[in-house]
């Protein structure tokens, strides 16, 4: 935990982990697993970029992981 992508990375892995918990409690399942799989794999990658020094790459890989949990899984989305 020595670079600011590390913690990023952290952070939103937690919120996909939150997400998924919550969501896996409720009656009628809105996604699937591997929808998470995506943006996950997106943080190792995004962090392991940053730790090589590529901070270009790294922080695309943040944005457009971030995106994808925003457009597809829709964290702020009311239960149905």
């Amino acid at each position: 935990m020595q670079t600011a992508y590390d913690w990023i990375a952290i952070a939103l892995f937690a919120g996909l982990v939150v997400l998924f918990l919550q969501r896996s409690m409720e009656e009628e399942t809105r996604d699937h697993l591997w929808q998470y799989l995506i943006p996950a794999v997106g943080c190792a990658a995004a962090n392991y970029a940053g730790n090589k020094e590529q901070h270009l790459v790294a922080i695309a890989i943040l944005i457009a992981s971030a995106a994808y949990t925003f457009v597809v899984l829709k964290p702020f989305e009311k239960p149905r």
